[in-house]
């Protein structure tokens, strides 16, 4: 089973989770020197990361990256690179080190090769990973009718990442694959509203392509939730 953490409201929720990143952080720092956390784009997790962005950590030494990201420019008010520029590398967070996803060539499977020699910079096991959630079931760009969902989510699949396209969204996309998602310390989910609540309980039946953190046995994913500011 995995564990729901469930807030009063949003500001409670964001609260408890930047508190609860950072002090992920903290311990690989004490325990590493270096610490490391991949973070989901979207609107959701905006006012946790300006919170988490004012906590005092060592952020030299702590490296970000993103879950997955659109294959637009970082200046683009689509991208997640932008966001979380905007939102979370700021304060004394502007102190931590980020590896983006995209780079300057048209098509993302062309860019893999770079992409992957610059995330082994990255500290792994990821300290923490933030995932999200869209209505139709799919988490970091692992949407239901990519052709390529199959080689996504097979946990014995070596490459970390991939290029997709997600059929039923715009863009092409870069995204960590399943096993680069689980060789993490700790997997947050991190949902809110009721419509959500009730996809992710019932992902496993409907197969939706979450369901792959939610029945994997390595890394224990904890659900965070809190209901939307209108209900």
């Amino acid at each position: 089973m995995n564990e729901w953490r469930c807030f009063s409201n949003i500001d409670e929720l964001d609260r408890e989770l930047a508190q609860h990143i950072a002090g992920q952080l903290a311990h690989d720092l004490g325990e590493h020197g270096r610490a490391s956390l991949a973070v989901s784009g979207g609107g959701t997790p905006k006012s946790m990361f300006q919170q988490l962005s004012q906590c005092q950590l060592d952020w030299s030494n702590v490296w970000i990256t993103l879950v997955d990201e659109r294959w637009v420019d970082p200046n683009d008010e689509a991208s997640n690179e932008r966001m979380v520029r905007e939102n979370l590398l700021q304060n004394r967070a502007a102190a931590a080190k980020f590896i983006s996803l995209t780079t300057t060539a048209g098509d993302a499977s062309d860019a893999l090769p770079d992409v992957a020699q610059r995330m082994t910079e990255m500290p792994q096991p990821f300290s923490a990973l933030v995932l999200g959630m869209g209505g139709d079931g799919h988490t970091a760009s692992w949407f239901p009718r990519a052709s390529n969902l199959q080689d996504l989510l097979d946990p014995d699949g070596v490459p970390q990442l991939a290029a997709t396209q997600p059929v039923t969204a715009p863009h092409q996309r870069m995204t960590l694959t399943l096993p680069a998602v689980l060789n993490s310390r700790d997997i947050i989910i991190h949902i809110t509203g009721s419509e959500k609540k009730a996809v992710l309980e019932s992902a496993v039946q409907q197969h939706y392509p979450i369901a792959a953190i939610l029945t994997q046995k390595k890394t224990s994913a904890t659900i965070w939730w809190a209901p939307a500011f209108h209900e």
